[in-house]
């Protein structure tokens, strides 16, 4: 027993350590957002909102903020409908090579971005295709499938199937059936997935690297902003406020899927979470 309560708390020193290392470098946005030097380094010289201010009054960072919302929303529509079509028939129907299509399909959740984003540009091009925010919304829709895949197949397969069944008999059609019964059941997974798959291509930014044209996404404006030392505090300011951004919309997907799940009579805190 002793042994096992040794380990125990090694386990929990590591644990405390490597959430240190992974975000200790997060707490110094906020940080260095509101100092008042254009130099990111300590001592801090003061407190300010200008670098906030500055955000308000660059254009270009307007419209790549507008390209990213429009790629964000296109693409957490889309991966969700596919993810809800995707989980629908695998918790519900048995059909031939059904894990082989299913690994297929969840096979980018494990390949390297870059990999999925050379592929696609080579692809494009052979096709004659012009880069654009549509094909960036292409390549996030095949990196966010899986994504809806994975929240809306725990969502299906809490469902009782008593409960269509019930339906059927009181004469409701399949589409019937499932608008009144199925989805508005299956809502807070939906909910759940739309705000994880905009949170997912919101922050992507090597597929959006790869694929976009002229019209550049937020990641990748701000990685071109990096090579101009004078603008890093103002960058810093828009990485806090994409922190807090990202920060509750997790916030807000996580309860959706434990109110899902309460919903189905599971038990929230021993399901899987999505942070």
């Amino acid at each position: 027993m002793s042994n096992r309560r040794k380990n125990l708390n090694w386990l929990n020193v590591y644990a405390v350590v490597y959430m240190v290392f992974l975000y200790a470098p997060v707490v110094l946005l906020p940080i260095f957002a509101f100092n008042s030097a254009t130099i990111i380094a300590f001592p801090l010289s003061g407190f300010t909102t200008e670098w906030f201010g500055v955000l308000w009054t660059t254009q270009a960072l307007h419209d790549a903020v507008w390209n990213s919302m429009l790629v964000s929303v296109s693409t957490a529509v889309i991966s969700t409908v596919l993810g809800l079509f995707a989980a629908r028939a695998v918790a519900r129907y048995t059909f031939p090579f059904q894990r082989g299509i299913m690994g297929l399909v969840m096979l980018p959740l494990v390949l390297p971005e870059i990999i999925i984003a050379v592929a696609l540009l080579i692809v494009l091009i052979q096709l004659g295709l012009s880069l654009s925010l549509w094909t960036v919304v292409l390549g996030h829709v095949l990196v966010c499938t899986p994504f809806s895949i994975a929240v809306l197949s725990s969502a299906f397969r809490g469902l009782d199937p008593s409960m269509e069944e019930a339906s059927f008999d009181l004469g409701e059609t399949h589409w019937g059936t499932f608008r009144r019964v199925t989805f508005p059941l299956v809502m807070p997974g939906v909910i759940s997935s739309l705000l994880i798959t905009f949170t997912i291509s919101l922050d992507e930014f090597i597929i959006a690297f790869f694929l976009t044209g002229t019209e550049v996404t937020l990641p990748v404006y701000i990685w071109s902003q990096m090579r101009f030392p004078t603008k890093l505090p103002s960058i810093m300011a828009l990485g806090t406020i994409l922190l807090a951004l990202t920060v509750a919309l997790l916030i807000l997907a996580e309860f959706f899927r434990r109110r899902s799940a309460t919903r189905r009579g599971l038990d929230a805190s021993t399901t899987e979470g999505l942070i």
